[in-house]
């Protein structure tokens, strides 16, 4: 412990327990340190002592409590300064004993308390987190669906009499734009509409109606993903029909029963079919040649079989296939979408021919099937998230105990719109009041919450509407603390070396979302990874340093965690230059690839945190 000494004849310098001086927001960014306020009587004392450095975002002393622990916060650098300073002054034991600091690291928002990290001859600098805007990132924030009968034109069109996503009102009295607050447009649609007719692949027509929708979205930053629906069931015909009229594959009718001579009405194939399984496959590399696309395409449902392609009522020829079809579809998947994450249902009944979709007991199958397809490099899924009917503890379990070896991912229950019932009138489990979707929404975010999940999702019409006109709270809340949010809150780096020198600098990463980075992923692949760069005056890398031990998937939601880099400068030429700190794409060519938590102040146009001057001699 250090102890802070004060001369009591110090006129205007006050020792006061520990209170707030200064809370700017809920979350309090003053890192290291713990200690009584300080106080001149008109501010904070740095407005009396004026010590603050010169060239870096280090602030000056200033004094806070943090809001939720009620631990007192000062600045690090600053406030070994303000001690220099002080231990020259006359103290008394008494008066050194009145005010304890006990000395641990901290970043912005609630952390455990870490090493100092400091190297011998190093500046310490804390980078402060960004906590409030989009921080868009591969697998990370809101999802908005789109309607497989929609154009371009839907963000400014209202559909079925709901707000246009380009003019949605808000709970706090404002009209915003849906896609500001999205970073991934999802399409649900039918084989039969990506190709209607054999070897005719709508996606591949850029004045298709679908082209020119998944432009739009992706003119404005959103990210795609994908789900590909088979059954026709309470849908239409989401099969082409050259797969039964040209291949024989063999069909079921609307009811599930088999397809008959003289049937007319909507026919769906049998998954353990030979020539329906043929005609999807050549259907599919199609497709996946040119949306295997890490840049674009966020992820993929790999098992979109059964009832609206949630992966449960399915119908064989023969349901001892069951386990056949599975290992054959996301085999399917996962050999075309090497570079996309794929995602499965964790549905109780995944796979299953339980034409009702629920039992009480799991299918002894499922955990099993679950399994396999994360070890093909699956995330998860599930589709009644905030309905206490259909997820249960089983389900709640399988969040857990996947929890960070892979992604979890959300969609909403099918709760709120007219054609609806289930209120807690209705089903006893739901603990929603009769026409209170705001309720709903809240019961979305606190399961989501508790599965860690990394994405929420909007969905269309009632619940997207609701969202923003109810719950805009939610929507911006899990913005910050959703996801992942990845930030290098504190970083120590020499503020001068000799030519040709090897150099020592440490990094502590924070991860301010509750879900994580799953660069683990096999479509990841490892693929980002932190560094150090030196740039010159104008911001231009003159040379990249990457650590591959700074794996961005071990940062979890309070476990900051550090790491020391050594850094080799043979080759860089005597000069000024500015350390900086970035998450890059070893893929690209070692450019920034993730976008990091930091107030925008402090970045570059190509994503890397500015640090503080290196002079190489």
């Amino acid at each position: 412990m250090h102890t802070l000494c004060s001369n009591t004849v110090i006129k205007g310098i006050y020792m006061t327990t520990i209170k707030t001086l200064i809370i700017n927001r809920k979350r309090t960014a003053y890192p290291c340190g713990t200690v009584g306020s300080v106080s001149d009587g008109r501010g904070s004392v740095s407005n009396f002592l004026k010590i603050t450095p010169p060239d870096r975002e280090e602030i000056p002393l200033t004094y806070s409590v943090d809001a939720e622990s009620g631990t007192g916060r000062v600045q690090g650098r600053v406030r070994e300064l303000f001690l220099s300073c002080l231990n020259v002054l006359t103290c008394t034991m008494a008066v050194c004993m009145s005010l304890v600091v006990p000395v641990g690291c901290s970043g912005t928002g609630p952390e455990e308390e870490g090493t100092d990290g400091t190297v011998a001859g190093n500046t310490r600098v804390t980078v402060r987190a960004e906590r409030e805007t989009m921080v868009r990132n591969p697998l990370n924030g809101w999802v908005m669906y789109l309607g497989r009968s929609w154009d371009e034109n839907f963000w400014t069109n209202p559909d079925s009499g709901y707000s246009p996503y380009d003019e949605m009102p808000t709970s706090e009295g404002t009209t915003v734009r849906v896609s500001d607050y999205s970073n991934t447009a999802y399409l649900r649609t039918s084989w039969a509409s990506l190709e209607p007719t054999e070897g005719n692949y709508v996606w591949r027509d850029p004045n298709s109606r679908y082209s020119k929708m998944l432009k739009s979205c992706t003119d404005r930053g959103l990210r795609l993903a994908f789900r590909i629906v088979i059954d026709g069931r309470d849908q239409g015909q989401n099969t082409p029909e050259y797969v039964f009229d040209t291949y024989g594959a063999k069909a079921y009718t609307n009811s599930g029963q088999p397809v008959t001579s003289g049937y007319t009405g909507y026919r769906s194939p049998y998954p353990d079919d030979e020539n329906f399984q043929r005609c999807y496959e050549k259907f599919l590399t199609e497709f996946a040649k040119d949306f295997n696309d890490f840049g674009v395409v966020d992820f993929v449902d790999g098992f979109s079989l059964g009832k609206w392609g949630e992966a449960h009522a399915l119908i064989f020829q023969d349901n001892a296939d069951k386990l056949p079809v599975f290992e054959w579809m996301t085999d399917l998947y996962s050999s075309l979408f090497t570079e996309v994450p794929l995602f499965v249902n964790y549905h109780r009944l995944l796979g299953d021919t339980n034409q009702s979709s629920w039992q009480n007991t799991p299918s002894p199958d499922t955990e099993g099937m679950i399994e396999s397809a994360v070890g093909k490099g699956y995330g998860i899924r599930h589709d009644a998230f905030g309905m206490y009917t259909y997820y249960k503890d089983w389900e709640r379990g399988i969040a857990s105990e996947y929890n960070f070896r892979c992604p979890v991912i959300m969609e909403g229950g099918w709760i709120t719109d007219g054609t609806h019932r289930y209120w807690n009138s209705v089903y006893p489990d739901e603990p929603y009041e009769e026409d209170r979707p705001d309720q709903v929404r809240q019961g979305e975010y606190d399961m989501s919450q508790e599965a860690r999940v990394n994405m929420m999702d909007f969905r269309v019409h009632h619940e997207i509407q609701t969202f923003f006109e109810m719950r805009f709270d939610l929507v911006k809340s899990f913005i910050e603390d959703g996801g992942y949010r990845l930030c290098p809150s504190i970083v120590t780096v020499p503020e001068t070396a000799a030519e040709g020198s090897t150099v020592t600098v440490t990094s502590r990463w924070s991860n301010y979302g509750w879900g994580y980075c799953p660069n683990n992923l096999p479509s990841f692949g490892y693929r980002f990874k932190g560094a150090f760069a030196l740039l010159d005056s104008e911001d231009n890398v003159v040379k990249v340093f990457v650590d591959e031990q700074i794996e961005p998937s071990e940062w979890l939601l309070n476990s900051p965690t550090e790491y020391t880099t050594e850094i080799d400068l043979s080759g860089v030429p005597a000069g000024q230059y500015m350390w900086a700190i970035g998450i890059v794409d070893t893929k690209k060519d070692n450019v920034p690839g993730l976008n990091m938590a930091v107030t925008s102040s402090r970045l570059t146009d190509d994503g890397w945190a500015r640090l503080i001057g290196l002079t190489v001699e």
